[in-house]
């Protein structure tokens, strides 16, 4: 039928917001939140910093919960294992700090060069009401924004990429997906039977893996269109 050749014909370009999109400055963030604390004797603030990043990590390995409850609970978490002295107004700052952050310099431009040839879509470990302020603030209309709280499942759960397929009525094979989220995003959508998939290695944090080839690899979004043919 001629709406099913139509529809096979679709390509969307699927991202993963925080890190790839948006600053998202969490870490410096915490660390200003967190400054009247952070002259704890024997405090290594790097090291900090990497563990409230894996609590963040184990955190939506577990049953599902808002996503403005998993930041708190992380970050407490993290400063326990430090040592420092935890208050609820530290976690409502967090939160409530996510919804300021923009986009990354090079992102609007590259999204709407896309936009010539590409339906775009978001997949993000967020709440609807956080991630909001965070899409108009790149100020760039996606065709599908796909949050964990619709999902009921943070990525790396193959349910929330399944529900985003779903969702958006696509095959698999008719999307790229592109996302600097290494354990979020590029391991577990290697079998998921993708058009293709682009790692943008924005922070240089590891050289990759070939077990979990193909994927193009990008240092930002600036390159992403003549990658994709716009």
């Amino acid at each position: 039928m001629p709406g099913k050749r139509l529809n096979a014909m679709r390509q969307i370009v699927t991202f993963d917001a925080y890190g790839t999109l948006v600053d998202f400055q969490l870490g410096p963030t915490a660390l200003k939140v967190l400054s009247d604390r952070l002259d704890l004797d024997g405090l290594n603030v790097d090291e900090f910093l990497d563990d409230f990043r894996v609590m963040r990590f184990q955190a939506v390995l577990e049953a599902y919960r808002p996503f403005h409850e998993v930041l708190p609970s992380s970050l407490e978490a993290a400063m326990r294992l430090h040592g420092l002295e935890y208050r609820k107004s530290d976690g409502e700052a967090l939160v409530a700090a996510v919804p300021t952050f923009g986009p990354h310099p090079e992102v609007p431009a590259a999204l709407r060069a896309l936009k010539s040839r590409y339906e775009i879509a978001i997949i993000s470990n967020t709440d609807d009401d956080l991630i909001a302020q965070n899409l108009a603030n790149i100020g760039v209309e996606f065709d599908h924004v796909i949050t964990a709280q619709q999902a009921g499942a943070y990525k790396p759960d193959r349910q929330a990429f399944e529900y985003a397929f779903q969702t958006m009525d696509i095959d698999p094979a008719q999307v790229i997906h592109v996302a600097q989220g290494w354990e979020y995003d590029l391991i577990p959508t290697r079998d998921l039977g993708l058009a293709r998939r682009v790692w943008i290695n924005r922070y240089d944090r590891h050289s990759g893996s070939a077990d979990y080839q193909p994927y193009d690899e990008l240092p930002d979004l600036s390159g992403l269109p003549a990658l994709l043919g716009c």
